[in-house]
């Protein structure tokens, strides 16, 4: 009979193992490792202990050092278990005794002894982690001057935000689900809310989306029922923001499974989009349209908080073929812009190059973000542009990072 907790553990582990060695993000991970994981709260406890585990690696890692005579390789299997114990008891306040009555039997017919040797020698001398992870060598040198703040929004997972369909039922809906509001539309609750028993879910009155993400539809407006493309628009969060705001929405993408959440999405919020299966790259519409918003494929580091795997998977070769791949949309979708239309280019990464460095594609003229359209707290660039990223209103909860430029066709 199986240790009860032994199983979700495990998938920890292939978690783990599936982002560090196979470069796969937890979510393309999660299929095969959870599949054997029953019930909905042990297949979070699994996402959670791994997502702590990468959250934190570098002090894990440097506990774990601490307490032995000789390095254990950087993917030896007691090194990952050590990293799952140690998440548990110092991140997830689960006893001790719990945490090794499942994490030794994960080095069955291996090195049993060393792991429960470390593990108990690190609780006697009450280890501890610091305040804020420790990022790995390659995000903090990319992230320069502000790697430390980020570092520091990176300690909790987010809170849950949800976009509503009716920004003037902001107060309302605060007042009745118990949020906090940072703008108008935006509502704000704690983690671990089951999202399809919150009120007004069935009804289609919001959706979940991060503030940060919810920016970049905001910056075209009131949309008064002309037409705009919501280019990679799946899963839908700008699509519904788009139709919300009384434009008529064409939105583009090339999963047909992520469509498909499209659609059900614009079901449940009765939200009406023109939906395309098509690849951005050889697709062609049959007239211009008067906005455009292209939520451009990237690396994603500026989701880290509910993404850590960011921090180890990502490097300059990512970086790089996103950039090109993003630089390739941006002209293909400048040209599919009417005179005096607007294009917003955005992406959920912390990279300078998928964001300052994209130039603006030619015939296309900056339209600076102003502090008014923005959340108390945040301010657009120097530059006219937008970035946001986890270390930023902090006190609020935080939010994704984000870049975000507009610009006008001349």
């Amino acid at each position: 009979m199986d240790i009860p907790g032994l199983p979700a553990r495990r998938a920890a582990l292939n978690l783990i193992d599936a982002v560090l060695r196979r470069g796969e993000t937890l979510d393309q991970a999660a299929g095969g490792a959870l599949a054997r994981v029953k019930g909905d709260a042990d297949r979070a406890l699994a996402r959670a202990i791994a997502g702590e585990a990468l959250r934190w690696k570098q002090d894990l890692d440097e506990l774990i050092d601490s307490a032995t005579r000789q390095r254990l390789p950087d993917d030896a299997k007691p090194r990952a278990v050590l990293q799952l114990m140690l998440a548990q008891v110092l991140r997830l306040d689960t006893p001790p005794h719990a945490i090794i009555a499942t994490g030794l039997p994960l080095l069955m017919g291996g090195p049993r002894r060393l792991a429960h040797g470390v593990f108990s020698t690190l609780m006697k001398i009450e280890a501890k982690l610091p305040e804020v992870p420790t990022l790995p060598d390659g995000p903090m040198m990319r992230w320069g001057e502000r790697a430390e703040a980020i570092a520091a929004g990176l300690v909790e997972p987010p809170l849950l935000d949800l976009a509503l369909r009716d920004p003037a039922a902001t107060a309302e809906w605060a007042e009745r689900m118990g949020g906090v509001s940072l703008m108008p539309g935006h509502l704000r609750l704690p983690r671990g809310s089951a999202i399809d028993l919150l009120p007004g879910f069935r009804d289609g009155a919001w959706w979940v989306q991060d503030l940060a993400a919810s920016l970049p539809a905001r910056l075209l407006g009131a949309g008064e029922g002309r037409r705009v493309l919501d280019l990679c628009a799946a899963p839908g969060g700008k699509t519904m923001q788009l139709a919300a705001q009384g434009w008529k929405v064409t939105a583009l993408d090339n999963a047909k499974r992520r469509l498909e959440r499209l659609r059900e999405n614009l079901a449940r919020t009765a939200l009406e989009a023109d939906v395309v299966l098509a690849d951005a790259l050889a697709w062609e519409p049959e007239e211009p349209f008067d906005a455009i918003l292209l939520d451009a494929p990237c690396t994603a580091t500026g989701t880290a908080r509910r993404h850590p795997d960011v921090l180890h998977r990502i490097g300059p070769r990512q970086i790089a073929d996103m950039a090109d791949l993003q630089a390739k949309l941006l002209e293909r979708a400048a040209g599919w812009l009417r005179p005096g239309g607007r294009l917003i280019y955005a992406v959920c990464s912390l990279e300078t190059a998928e964001g300052e460095a994209q130039p603006a594609p030619a015939g296309l003229t900056l339209l600076p973000v102003e502090a008014a359209e923005l959340p108390e707290g945040l301010a657009p660039t120097a530059e006219g542009t937008l970035r946001t990223d986890p270390g930023m209103l902090a006190e609020a909860g935080g939010l994704d990072g984000f870049f975000v430029a507009r610009w006008t066709k001349d």
